[in-house]
């Protein structure tokens, strides 16, 4: 059976990588509109009405200002200002991943083509030069997740497949967080004083860190008191196999499938990728989302953890003895 549950493992793990990433396509990229009012509407319009859907919503702002402070707000992906003198301009930021700004290229600039109007590109929030192709926060997350369900794996196997009392689970919950704050403080520093691959917010930075690891430990503490150390398995399918390709790290969400892009948000891997974005990039805008993600996992993690040990032990001092009676002689 364990075979079998490798194999299944292994099989869910290359549907889901290609799955996600075999044909991305843009789908619903939020963007915003600079131009003139008489021409606003129309241009709003015409880009909501493109073949797939490639772009929605489309906002009409007022100026080229209105459309970067959007864009740096997390509230849109790009934007299109629109030129009076036949040159547009499309406003990026590869910052919020290296695969979103070349999708907008080719739809906005093959309606140029269209239309018999140049288009040029401004990236407006652009990603550290030792951060190619804005990868660097995705492949962080993804060393701090392998780190919180390792961390408790290593606990569990360790000490057997189930925590025997509501003390030992209580203990292994503190040392994961003890764990999580070193890992988190560990990555902070690799990517920034080390390498010099993220900008700024260290102290930051090192707690989300520290709340990531703990959230996906907790969970897998959780899965783990629940049904064993087969939880340990369905971790790694939560966070390996579900969450990393849909996380929005190596493709933007809208460039991913409808499920992928659906479930992305609501696990550990695509919360704590959009919120090390945030937090490196802009200044810490929309990240209360995926911040409110991470600490629902953490919570509800150590709130079945700590439940499963105690109706375990609760079960086992209810159930009858099992040692044998001796006949009398």
């Amino acid at each position: 059976m364990l075979i079998i549950g490798v194999l299944t493992l292994q099989l869910a793990f290359v549907l889901s990588y290609v799955g996600a990433f075999h044909n991305p396509v843009p789908r619903d990229i939020p963007i915003a509109v600079a131009a003139p009012e008489q021409q606003r509407q129309q241009i709003v319009g015409q880009l909501e009405d493109l073949p797939g859907s490639p772009l929605d919503p489309v906002r009409g702002v007022d100026d080229a200002d209105a459309a970067r402070d959007l864009i740096e707000r997390r509230e849109v992906d790009g934007a299109l200002v629109v030129g009076g003198d036949g040159t547009d301009t499309l406003l990026v930021t590869t910052a919020a991943g290296g695969a979103l700004a070349p999708a907008l290229e080719r739809v906005l600039g093959a309606v140029a083509r269209e239309t018999g109007r140049e288009l040029r590109t401004e990236d407006v929030v652009p990603a550290d030069a030792g951060d190619n192709n804005g990868l660097t926060p995705f492949y962080l997350v993804v060393g701090w997740c392998v780190g919180g369900y390792l961390c408790a794996a290593v606990m569990a196997v360790s000490a057997g497949a189930h925590p025997s009392n509501p003390p030992r689970a209580v203990v292994r919950l503190a040392v994961l967080a003890i764990c999580a704050v070193a890992s988190g403080i560990g990555g902070m520093l690799i990517v920034d004083p080390v390498l010099g691959a993220l900008p700024g917010s260290p102290i930051a930075l090192a707690a989300l860190g520290a709340l990531l690891v703990f959230a996906t430990g907790a969970a897998t503490m959780a899965l783990q008191g629940l049904v064993g150390v087969v939880g340990v398995g369905l971790a790694i399918a939560l966070v390996v196999v579900l969450g990393n390709p849909s996380s929005g790290g190596a493709y933007a969400p809208p460039l991913l499938p409808p499920f992928w892009r659906d479930i992305g948000p609501f696990l550990p891997p695509g919360a704590g990728t959009s919120a090390v974005r945030s937090l490196v990039y802009f200044d810490g805008n929309a990240i209360g989302g995926p911040l409110l993600v991470l600490i629902l996992w953490a919570v509800v993690g150590v709130v079945i953890a700590v439940g499963a040990a105690v109706l375990r032990t609760t079960l086992r001092a209810g159930a009858p003895s099992s040692r044998r009676v001796r006949r009398p002689s």
